[in-house]
């Protein structure tokens, strides 16, 4: 059973000599102190009343401050019949987070929008840009998603706001990224202690994101596609660059598009095994323990180097002729995703010639590479 007090914190002593009033939580042997905003020297204090004393000569503000402290035990008191009628057994940061009213006061819209631009000043363009478009769902589909508080995001609401996108015909796949966003949003703040996790509507009884998961078609070529590819050179130039760029990601174990684009002449590196490319994927290369990825540069990889060296415009020290300007944060991020399209339609466009049934993209040599990779069982966990 727990206990409270409102107590002078005499073992924390102000620089004036002054301590704070603070409400003292006991529950399991555990204690907790939480401060009342209010403070007082030891003889302005009445230990029997836990009050101010009531001398104005004292204390001419006793008695407004006694008002006070009246409302916080009014006010523990209704966290206290809440949690019961809920049936919580909460904890002391629980009674804490719900008696300063953080998860009444926490507009789950505001802290997202701050979210996406954390994430875009510290670098995080593409993550900022995912966050971004979920959020514009978010509000798509709840009309009150401005005003909506984190307390109000529980199971109930995320099994409406599923319906209505499943409704509105967004697939498994759309609903389940876009959930994952939510969720991501909504751990961050109760770690940062800007939400409670009273309502918390994921994990274990909660809503399960991942049964939402569709499985897409296959994205990668037969043998005999990824041969012809490999043994048709354009005579249209634009066409021949993207064939490369293509074979370029296959060569290097499926690379992505973004990070090609970023290889520059300092990913060489001259081993005591020959010549790698050693990089970070972009999209995790600021997470704890990522070691580099090492790519031997085999002669078709090399091959392929040389031509761009020689056929192609340099920018800078990048090695493939997908960044062309210097740009730098979004306007760097807007660029490679516009060059990303246009080769990728590029790719399309020489799927057809050469008869091919998939749609063609850089998305499908990272595919393919995977595929045959599993199939010799030589696909490593770092470019999964």
């Amino acid at each position: 059973m727990a206990k409270f007090r409102i107590v002078l914190h005499t073992s924390n002593k102000r620089k004036d000599g002054s301590n704070p009033v603070c409400l003292r939580i006991t529950k399991r042997g555990k204690l907790k102190y939480i401060d009342l905003k209010l403070s007082a020297f030891e003889n302005e204090w009445d230990t029997n009343a836990d009050r101010f004393k009531r001398d104005k000569r004292v204390n001419p503000n006793y008695e407004s401050y006694n008002n006070w402290l009246i409302s916080c035990e009014e006010r523990k008191n209704e966290v206290v019949n809440k949690f019961m009628k809920a049936q919580v057994d909460w904890t002391l940061n629980q009674f804490e987070e719900e008696f300063l009213g953080i998860s009444r006061q926490g507009k789950i819209y505001d802290y997202w929008v701050k979210q996406v631009e954390d994430l875009k000043s510290t670098g995080h363009i593409g993550n900022g840009k995912v966050y971004e478009r979920d959020l514009h769902l978010f509000c798509k589909y709840d009309s009150k998603a401005k005003e909506r508080l984190f307390s109000e995001i529980d199971v109930k609401y995320i099994n409406r706001l599923n319906m209505a996108m499943e409704k509105n015909g967004c697939c498994g796949n759309t609903r389940m990224h876009t959930l994952k966003t939510l969720r991501a949003v909504i751990n961050k703040a109760i770690k940062e202690k800007a939400a409670s996790n009273n309502t918390y509507p994921f994990g274990k009884g909660g809503f399960e994101i991942n049964k939402l998961a569709e499985e897409t078609a296959k994205r990668y070529l037969l043998p005999t596609e990824l041969e012809l590819i490999k043994n048709s050179p354009q005579q249209n130039f634009v066409l021949e660059r993207a064939r490369r760029i293509y074979l370029f990601s296959y060569y290097c174990l499926g690379m992505s598009f973004v990070d090609m684009a970023n290889l520059t002449t300092d990913n060489l590196e001259v081993l005591a095994t020959g010549t790698h490319i050693v990089y970070k994927r972009q999209k995790t290369k600021n997470a704890k323990n990522v070691k580099p990825i090492k790519i031997f540069v085999i002669p078709a990889i090399e091959e392929l180097l040389e031509w761009f060296k020689a056929n192609t415009p340099q920018t800078g020290k990048y090695l493939l002729p997908i960044i062309t300007k210097e740009y730098d944060g979004e306007q760097l991020y807007e660029h490679v995703r516009c060059r990303y399209k246009r080769i990728n339609a590029n790719l399309k466009k020489m799927g057809k010639t050469l008869g091919i049934s998939l749609n063609l993209t850089t998305y499908t040599a990272r595919h393919s590479r995977f595929s045959f990779l599993l199939k010799f069982k030589y696909l490593q966990t770092f470019v999964a």
